[in-house]
């Protein structure tokens, strides 16, 4: 099985590991999130979120000449992104070829850190698997101009060390995280449905500061669907 990815968040060295062998990449600093392993029941296995009222991302409006799809995610709700094809086209293309094949239907978050990221489209389900094929990275330090930040609310791809290694798995960016600009792909922004993602961090029941969830505590995917090519 090729490496694929994790962004993993150390919690002594403050430094990204994200490949599965555990090796150290050299990656900015990232703040480190205070977690606690949880003991209760799951909030995402049967019970319907109660979200607070969704705020729209202010300064973004959808465009007609990029693609909208929607995440929906089981007992909380959907997520409304555009993805800007213009300045990542071959992780957008990518994104929906994998969304058309329903790759990403039933698959989970199997990572989250509050004030951070979630984390998902792995289909093992532990931050290790990926979709068969791997794409270009499409960001500054891989010699692509990709100028989206990771502002609140911004899609990107994880990867391993290998800047080419990106197949399946994306996080949403829960809070700005400017130091990954550069260095991964990032490649949308959330329109509607931040409630989601903040619910989905807020209630997370995480392993360790890592953001590691338990397979019964992964917020479920139900599906992704293209909105608008």
């Amino acid at each position: 099985m090729k490496k694929f990815i994790s962004l993993f968040l150390c919690a002594f060295m403050c430094v990204m590991f994200v490949s599965c062998d555990k090796q150290q990449d050299e990656k900015p600093n990232i703040k480190t999130t205070t977690t606690t392993t949880g003991t209760q029941k799951s909030v995402f296995a049967t019970v319907d979120a109660k979200l607070t009222p969704s705020v729209d991302r202010e300064g973004v409006k959808a465009d007609a000449d990029h693609p909208i799809v929607c995440i929906t995610v089981k007992n909380v709700g959907k997520i409304t992104l555009q993805l800007d094809g213009t300045q990542a086209p071959i992780t957008v293309a990518n994104f929906i070829s994998l969304i058309e094949d329903g790759f990403y239907n039933g698959l989970t978050f199997h990572r989250i850190i509050d004030g951070f990221m979630i984390q998902g489209g792995d289909p093992d389900g532990t931050g290790m698997g990926g979709s068969p094929n791997t794409i270009q990275g499409e960001f500054s330090a891989n010699g692509v101009n990709n100028t989206i930040s990771h502002t609140r609310g911004v899609i990107s791809m994880a990867r391993s060390q290998d800047m080419n290694s990106a197949s399946s798995q994306f996080f949403i960016c829960d809070a700005d995280s400017p130091h990954l600009d550069g260095q991964y792909a990032a490649f949308g922004y959330v329109l509607k449905g931040m409630n989601v993602v903040d619910y989905i961090a807020d209630n997370a029941i995480v392993q360790d500061a890592n953001g590691t969830v338990a397979p019964n505590d992964q917020p479920v995917i139900e599906k992704i669907e293209v909105v608008k090519k």
